[in-house]
């Protein structure tokens, strides 16, 4: 696999200016245009013409509104003053920036105002001195700082309307909210005044690229044409300014560049002013600018000329203020010097030597200089998309009555133009835009920052969302069915043509709770920014910036938060109306109507909302969102994000749900900082500094050879994250899935039968997490992915609890991939008959498999009779059958043997009220098979006499142990592993059924009684076997949900009797280090916690907390090719009569009664090694496999490096595989790890095989420790057993003790034999410390002595569970507990329940 490119910070650097071949923007012969005013305003006064006060000189008078009807202030009083508002214009002093109305005794005047109290003549300028009783109002104004530029901002304009006339605030203008006409009589008038740049001797040009970085286009982002004209929106200028004007500070700006393929560039720009030449400069263009007289054509003195230029940097991310630094400080350094280093070297370095920061790096911090650094912080993790939007600046320019409105307007597709002074928030709100409406996707044109080359988008005839700089309404008429929104002066216009849908037709209860939450943000920001602007800048720029700029993204958070809760409300419910692909799919299949019942979800609205849901059903963004959910695409985990938060909303509250719906990951808080150096200067060449000898007059031209490659490449690899490997499908779950996966596993920790299903659900999702590679390895796919299938079948039968859909998707994507979609299709239906919904992730992927995958024949005209004619045939069979089995029955009855005596001595009987004698208490199980076998079952009398007395006799046998033969091997269990398989693969599950026709074979009554009922196909048959013998997992009683049988050959490569080249034993059972009792696999899973980042599981003795082990012992049969054929007797067999063959436990199931519980003395192996590793947790596994695998790709699964490089993930998952019976080809990657040797190059490459044992025991005993009970009734029974380090110690177990307890156990008094035990164990010489629970000793005592299929465990489970309370009246919990005598916990118990009741000892 090869490594991806790490993200990249910056892709381009670019300089915009004015080139030789940029054309005009405005032609010089238009004359059209509305005329602007040249300069702005710089006065106001109010005269009284009444008192003989006329217009200052200078000044205009305001005599009319804006629709020419008459104006006067203090109108309807009979002493009438007739005032009036003046204004001048000029340069001769800062211009105005704001006008407001002071009502005296109401309200302070504003820091910063002047309140003008007095007219020109030095009479009062109260605009209401209709006489002493009415309220003394004037005009009050804020004036530009000193010193001010040629482009400052200000007023240019002011009217007055009377909305009583039918007028209206005109559009770019900001209205005063205080009446000027106080008095009962007389029109409400209103002040109004616009604010633009007022400048004159301009000429603006198409902006040019003048240079970038790098010279050459990336093969997967080249540089765009049309960057120029987005880092200056407003053209390249030449300006004329006075001599003594000072340079305006450089303006920063934002834009968004949208791809063809929907995504995302983020460009930040700074604009600023350099001295341009004259010489440049035709006649006529110096005519323009005013650098001529206009009658004799001579220079005109005391005037500079100036160009606007533009740097900026381009990216995939929006780090808008960390790319405003950098520009800010180019610029700095452009102006100053001289410098040692040139630009052109700060700029490489940036590009080059910054990497984009890691969850593992998630701080870079650079030093650019001595006095200027960044620090750049990973992107807050989220399952939105990454977006540059400020919902705060939305609220802060906008309020939150006007978002909301315009939320409705962006919902119905209308055409939006939104229009600001200052060119960095349009980006910002143009984001927040786009961005409320999610899961929805904005798909017509959007451009946040639109330059004025491109205002012909304004006339499409489609929706837009547009951003341009209101200096535009200057040059330009708009086009009139366009909403218009003013950020400066927080209004929206609508013109006649184009009227919004009130916000009163979206849904009341979620909007009401909308509108309350924006209220409140809004109410904070204000808060925030009330005080004074010095202040305020002091404050967060000393004192509490970190805390400001943390508070500030807690509310942006909330404000998302806030439209993302109406979305889900708005489109609850919308799943349901889903309609999957189930058939071949049409041409018009991917049509939204026949993805989405339309009218189903608009009638389930309602019918007060019909209208706005109508016009939204008919957008374009609602039907992208709907084939974004039929189809597997990129945003997937965002929209399964949103089905998260739709099942979590409430749309009937009227408030917020008190769970947030975003939990985000802030990688901010990270201690890791990666320290980004200055460039490093070049020494002298006697070391000293190196002259300064870099001084530009401008921004100047990039020279290639002064930009250095990079500085050290593996600075960028410190913070690359590596990519996700083209492995399995979908293998990785979402971030929202693995949050709810660790909600459900917390809820379950405390339920213990859900949380044994709980750790089942997560086993199984590591098979699937595997079935990628399996499959890949398979030579029948299609029967691999039935078997996937069938163990989907068997998890829903066993109420497996899944935290995830990826079992089913997994399985979805690989029909699709191998061309199987009506198994797809079987699959989602298996899906839905669970009870589960599929997210937009599976249902995508659903809908992709159905769509892209070759369906059969639509003619099956032929095949459906061939069925017909098999029903046919099969129904005439079913018929006949009974027949069939009456006669076999008739058949055994009359070949039946007559009964045998009770041969169980009065000491081993149960109670009176038995009605056979035998251990009554203790749950013996026999197949229907073995009763046919021994007595005539059906209508002839009491079926149950005969087995119960034969079983009595064996029981006599079985307790006497000294009396028993030696052992022989039993031919006729040496059946081998292949055939028992195809066996087991062509009958029913039960061991009663048989084949047509075939009668059952005639066995002993031991062998018939012992033989198990049945043998799992898969690999857990070589592996997952009680102390007596072999465990059937998929057994309904036990409650293990195994894999069902195939025909396919075992996994592990055992077939026939051919030896195994490699055996693995593996064993989970661990000491605890705190009180060295040793814990079994139940007791262990019992002990996990919830967290997927726990390693350790708690003892149930002393409760202290532990890692467990798997202990591995790996064992080398291979033999060179010289002895393979010595004639030596090969190793035992998986069909081996007895589990001493197969370094078992004793398995009296599989002999007959008069053999021996033993066997030959396996073969030796050629080498042996004993390893350990951690025992993970499937929920720590699951966390740790998709890692491995989105790191590596799925393929590293198939590879033997796998077991040397990832030990604990292997032998992990070989543990879970051959607990549950799944099938996989891990086994078989241990032929080439360094644990095994290498084959001998004569064998062929496919005949070595690999058998993995799991074991309920530790692997080897401590050497102080005695040995346990049920191998000291082996050594009593001369039995081999599996470790021969055994020895016995000076313990006080006899012969004798043994047979106590067993009668005990048999006659349901095992509080006696526990009493005995602990009894014995106090008496002096008895053993100092228990290693295992006298619950454990009498447990693996009983499995020896009677087999697990004679014994009943729930039932052992119930018996000592009741003993140990009657024990604890006597002796008391606390000591019970003490000497280790409790019961094992309840989610123990359940735990052995669902992943297969025993394993082998």
């Amino acid at each position: 696999m090869s490594d991806e490119k790490p993200p990249q910070l910056v892709d381009y650097f670019v300089v915009a200016g004015l080139t030789d071949t940029s054309r005009p923007l405005e032609e010089e012969n238009q004359q059209h245009r509305p005329a602007r005013p040249s300069e702005p305003i710089t006065d106001v006064a109010v005269i009284i013409r009444s008192q003989g006060e006329e217009v200052p000189h200078g000044f205009t008078c305001i005599e009319t509104t804006t629709s020419g009807h008459p104006v006067d202030l203090n109108a309807g009083l009979l002493n009438n003053p007739q005032m009036f508002i003046c204004y001048k214009r000029g340069r001769d002093k800062p211009p105005l920036i704001e006008l407001g109305v002071h009502y005296e005794g109401k309200d302070r005047p504003k820091p910063g105002y002047k309140v003008l109290d007095t007219t020109p003549y030095s009479r009062s300028a109260n605009l209401n001195s209709g006489g002493p009783g009415h309220q003394r109002t004037f005009l009050t104004y804020r004036r530009a700082a000193e010193p001010h530029g040629h482009n400052t901002l200000g007023i240019t304009d002011i009217c007055l309307v009377m909305p009583s006339k039918g007028e209206s605030t005109p559009h770019t203008f900001c209205r005063v909210d205080k009446n000027l006409n106080t008095s009962m009589w007389g029109p409400a008038l209103f002040l109004c005044y616009k604010i633009a740049m007022a400048k004159a001797n301009t000429l603006v040009y198409e902006a040019g690229l003048l240079g970038r970085y790098p010279e050459q286009d990336s093969e997967s982002f080249p540089l765009p044409e049309s960057v120029p004209v987005f880092c200056l929106p407003m053209g390249a200028t030449i300006e004329s300014w006075p001599a003594d004007t000072k340079y305006p500070l450089p303006v920063f700006s934002t834009f968004v560049l949208t791809g063809a393929s929907g995504d995302k560039v983020y460009g930040a720009a700074i604009q600023f002013h350099e001295a341009f030449p004259r010489e440049r400069l035709s006649e006529k263009q110096s005519l323009r600018l005013g650098l001529l007289s206009v009658v004799d054509r001579r220079p005109v003195a005391g005037r500079s000329l100036q160009t606007r230029k533009s740097i900026c940097v381009l990216s995939h991310w929006p780090f808008f203020d960390v790319f405003r630094k950098f520009l800010m400080f180019i610029y700095r350094y452009s102006i100053s010097g001289p410098h040692v280093l040139p630009l052109e070297t700060h700029i490489s370095h940036f590009m080059h030597n910054v990497p984009f920061p890691s969850p593992q790096r998630p701080r870079i911090l650079v030093q650019m200089s001595p006095y200027d650094n960044l620090l750049l912080c990973r992107p807050v993790s989220s399952p939105l998309p990454l977006s540059g939007a400020s919902f705060l600046t939305l609220l802060q320019n906008l309020g939150p009555d006007n978002a909301v409105a315009l939320l409705v307007a962006v919902l119905t597709e209308q055409k939006l133009l939104i229009h600001s002074l200052r060119p960095d928030v349009l980006t910002s709100v143009g984001e927040a835009l786009v961005a409320m409406i999610f899961p929805l996707r904005w798909q017509c044109p959007y451009i946040p920052l639109c330059p004025l080359a491109l205002a012909d988008v304004l006339c499409a005839p489609v929706p837009f969302i547009v951003g341009i700089h209101s200096s535009y309404f200057d040059l330009y008429e708009p086009p009139r069915d366009v909403i218009f929104v003013d950020l400066d002066t927080n209004t929206i216009f609508q013109s006649e043509e184009r009227k919004l849908l009130s916000p009163r037709s979206l849904p009341r209860r979620p909007c009401k709770v909308l509108l309350a939450s924006l209220h409140s943000l809004s109410q904070q920001l204000d808060e925030m920014y009330s005080g004074p602007g010095e202040e305020a800048s002091l404050e967060l720029l000393l004192s509490d910036a970190e805390a400001a700029r943390g508070r500030r993204a807690q509310l942006e958070l909330e404000a998302r938060a806030a439209f993302l809760r109406f979305m889900a409300c708005a489109l609850r419910g919308y799943r349901s109306f889903l309609r999957p692909i189930a058939l071949a799919p049409a041409p018009a299949g991917r049509d939204a109507g026949s993805l989405f019942a339309l009218q189903g979800f608009l009638k389930s609205r309602e019918r007060a909302y019909h209208r706005f849901y109508g016009q939204l059903l008919r957008t374009q963004l609602f039907t992208q969102f709907i084939e974004d959910c039929s189809f597997a695409s990129d945003r997937d985990p965002c929209l399964e994000f949103f089905d998260t938060c739709v099942d979590k909303v409430q749309a009937e509250l009227e408030k917020p749900e008190d769970t947030p719906l975003m939990e985000l990951d802030d990688p901010r808080g990270g201690e890791h900082t990666v320290f980004i150096t200055p460039p490093e200067q070049p020494a002298g060449p006697d070391g000293t500094e190196p002259p300064a000898r870099y001084r530009y007059d401008g921004f100047p031209t990039l020279r290639p050879e002064l930009l250095e490659p990079p500085r050290d490449p593996l600075v960028a690899q410190l913070c690359q994250a590596r990519s996700s490997a083209p492995s399995s499908p979908a293998p990785r779950r979402t971030k929202q899935e693995m949050k709810v996966a660790q909600r459900v596993a917390q809820k379950y920790s405390s339920v213990p039968d859900m949380w044994a299903k709980c750790l089942l659900g997560h086993c199984y999702g590591l098979w699937f997490l595997y079935l990628p590679t399996h499959v890949r390895a398979a030579p029948a796919k299609l029967r691999a992915l039935q078997l996937a299938y069938e163990v989907l079948r068997k998890m829903e039968a066993h109420k497996v609890v899944l935290p995830d859909e990826v079992c089913y998707r997994i399985l979805m994507q690989l029909c699709g991939q191998y061309g199987e979609p009506v198994l797809s299709v079987r699959v989602l239906l298996e899906m839905k008959r669970a009870g589960i919904v599929p997210n937009t992730i599976t249902y995508g992927y659903y809908n992709k498999a159905v769509l892209e995958s070759k369906w059969p024949a639509g003619t099956q005209g032929g095949r459906l009779r061939w069925a017909k004619l098999r029903n046919v045939v099969l129904g005439a069979a079913q018929f006949r059958q009974p027949l069939r089995q009456r006669e076999r029955r008739a058949a055994a009855a009359a070949a039946a043997a007559p009964p045998a005596p009770d041969p169980l001595p009065p000491r081993l009987r149960g109670p009176p009220g038995s009605a056979d004698g035998s251990l009554s208490d203790v749950s013996f199980a026999t197949d229907e098979s073995d009763r046919a076998d021994e007595g005539p079952v059906g209508a002839g009398g009491p079926a149950g006499g005969t087995p119960r007395r034969g079983l009595a006799a064996k029981l006599q046998q079985l307790l006497s142990p000294g009396k028993r033969p030696p052992l022989r091997l039993a031919a006729s269990a040496e059946l081998p592993a292949g055939s028992r398989d195809a066996a087991d693969a062509a009958c029913p599950r039960r061991g009663s059924e048989q084949r047509d026709g075939e009668p059952p074979p005639r066995r002993s009554p031991a062998e018939t009684l012992l033989r198990p009922r049945e043998r799992p196909e898969s690999t857990a048959s070589e592996s997952s076997v009680s102390l007596g013998s072999e465990l059937d997992l998929s057994d309904a009683s036990v409650g293990s949900a195994g894999v069902p049988k195939s025909s396919e050959p075992p996994a592990d490569g055992v077939a026939g009797q051919e030896p195994p080249a490699v055996e693995v034993l593996l064993s989970s059972c661990s000491r605890c280090q705190g009180c060295s009792a040793l814990v079994y696999d139940e007791e262990v899973m019992a002990g996990w916690t919830s967290d997927d980042s726990n390693l350790n599981t708690t003892c149930p003795f002393c409760g202290r907390s532990f890692v467990p082990f798997l202990s591995i012992e790996i064992q080398d049969f291979q033999l060179p090719p010289s002895t393979a054929e010595d004639g030596s007797l090969p190793p035992p067999t998986a069909q081996g009569p007895v589990l001493s063959d197969r370094r078992r436990c004793l398995a009296l199931d599989e002999a007959e009664p008069e053999l021996c519980n033993g066997c030959p003395d396996a073969a030796v192996p050629r080498r042996s090694e004993r390893v350990a590793f951690a025992y993970l947790s499937p929920l720590v596994l699951r966390k740790e496999l998709e890692s491995l695998v989105e790191n590596e790709g799925g393929e590293f699964l198939a590879q033997p490096e796998l077991v040397d490089s990832h030990p604990i993930i292997y032998w992990n998952l070989v543990w879970y595989f051959q607990r549950l019976g799944l099938p996989s080809n891990l086994p078989r990657l241990l032929l080439g790890s360094q644990h095994v040797a290498p084959a001998p190059q004569a064998q062929p490459p496919d005949s070595p095989c690999v058998r993995v044992r799991l074991l309920w025991d530790v692997l080897a005993p401590e050497p102080d420790s005695f040995p346990p009970l049920y191998v000291l009734w082996r050594l009593h029974s001369n039995v081999p057993t599996r470790l021969r380090s055994w020895r016995p110690h000076g313990h006080p177990f006899s012969l004798a003790f043994l047979e106590a307890v067993l009668s005990h156990v048999g006659l349901s008094e095992v509080h006696k034999a526990i009493a005995l035990f602990l009894e014995t164990v106090a008496a002096p010489g008895g053993p100092r410390n228990l290693q295992r629970s006298i619950y454990r000793e009498i447990l693996f005592l009983t499995l020896a002595a009677l087999g697990r299929d004679h014994m009943d465990i729930a039932a052992f489970d119930k018996k000592y569970k009741s003993a140990y309370n009657k024990l604890a009246g006597s002796l008391g919990k606390e000591e019970l507990r003490r000497r280790r005598a409790q019961p094992p916990s309840s989610k123990a118990i359940d735990c052995r329940k669902s992943f297969g009741a025993t394993l082998e000892c």
